[in-house]
């Protein structure tokens, strides 16, 4: 069955992780997607090495696309990127800013001669504001968006998010923006110029601490594995372990403690009986369900936690999430070979996406020469050994 995006094409001008994982996502989806990169290569390719000698971000975030190299100084090459644009849907690209405008492919003159496309420009900051040329990278922006701040325990100090959620979340916004915008052109014939930063997208993702404090009072702390706006909901040790157990709701809380905790009078102390309450008594509350908990094993509290309907979580390492009996894996192509990724969240039809491969570099230099040079010169340029 053709992807819903079959025949949308995608131009990105790309590097990192945003924008390549919003055009990933349409790959995906059944757009070509023609990854336009610098003669050296998305400097993503060399974040690590290790996937068989490839980068881990560029093996996930890359698949399904075809790579052209191309030097944009070079005025040929800035033309073969300008003949694609002419036939694209889509224009993705993460440079610098300003760097579009002075190769004039900037939004607003594509816009101009291209009215269909639609054109999405992914920065640290929003343009217009006063730090739009700063450099932006996840972690920064995990700092300077206020992340970083509620992140950690309070005896450890502020903490990085354990992946690179800044740029995650970005590409992920960019993607859903883009769609929104295709399905827009479908009404009104006219395309749209699209403006996502890696700043605004992790400020709106903090509204809650935001409201918290600002209508609130309350500056946020950093609670470590601990919610907090509910309350028990965090990290408790058994006899051989760890576990967080997540208590939703009023009706949960005294399920808890009648077949839990065992004490059915607990949900009755007037220092417990809302969640408004035990959010403000957490101290006690955590030390009374703590002293509980600590005679169970981890696989007696999982079986009872699971009879009686409680949220619970392991803290898995990554041993653990690779034999983890809900994981669904798919196997990817790449230059050296299958690669085994988690397989993207969304099913259609009971059905998960087929999943393109990881091109090297200048894969496709040849074809797309071919398909979008002049007729004298397609292919000429930089073809090298490689192959279609």
């Amino acid at each position: 069955m053709p992807g819903a995006l079959e025949g949308i094409t995608v131009v990105s001008l790309e590097q990192a992780v945003a924008a390549p994982l919003a055009t990933s996502r349409l790959a995906d989806a059944g757009a070509r997607v023609i990854k336009l990169e610098r003669p050296e290569g998305d400097f993503a390719r060399g974040y690590d090495d290790y996937v068989q000698g490839l980068s881990s971000y560029f093996v996930w975030n890359n698949r399904g696309k075809q790579s052209c190299t191309v030097d944009l100084k070079q005025p040929d090459d800035l033309a073969l990127v300008e003949a694609m644009l002419a036939t694209a849907d889509v224009f993705v690209q993460n440079l610098v800013p300003g760097a579009t405008d002075r190769l004039g492919i900037g939004s607003a003159e594509l816009r101009r001669r291209f009215p269909r496309l639609i054109v999405c420009d992914i920065g640290g900051y929003a343009q217009g504001t006063p730090d739009q040329e700063r450099k932006a990278y996840d972690l920064l922006i995990q700092a300077e968006a206020g992340l970083a701040g509620v992140t950690g325990s309070a005896t450890s100090g502020p903490a990085r998010v354990g992946i690179s959620i800044s740029d995650i979340a970005t590409g992920q916004a960019a993607y859903a923006a883009i769609l929104e915008a295709l399905i827009m052109r479908e009404r009104t014939g006219e395309g749209a110029h699209l403006q996502v930063s890696l700043f605004d997208t992790l400020a709106e993702y903090m509204n809650v601490p935001y409201l918290a404090r600002r209508y609130g009072g309350k500056e946020p702390g950093r609670l470590g594995l601990a919610h907090p706006s509910i309350a028990p909901y965090g990290r408790f040790r058994v006899s051989d372990g760890e576990i967080l157990i997540a208590v939703q709701n009023e009706r949960e809380w005294a399920v808890f403690c009648e077949s839990v905790l065992r004490q059915p009078s607990v949900a009755m102390d007037p220092r417990f009986e809302r969640n408004v309450l035990r959010i403000k008594n957490r101290e006690p509350l955590d030390a009374c369900v703590q002293a509980i908990l600590a005679s169970y094993t981890i696989s007696a509290l999982c079986e009872l936690l699971d009879r009686v309907r409680i949220g619970y979580g392991r803290v898995s390492t990554m041993a653990d999430l690779a034999v983890h009996r809900s994981a669904t894996r798919v196997a990817v192509e790449t230059p050296v070979g299958l690669v085994e990724l988690f397989a993207p969240p969304v099913t259609v039809d009971g059905k998960r996406p087929r999943l393109g491969k990881v091109p090297s570099l200048g894969e496709h230099d040849v074809v797309l020469r071919r398909e979008f040079g002049p007729p004298d010169t397609a292919g000429s340029q930089r073809t090298g050994n490689r192959t279609p």
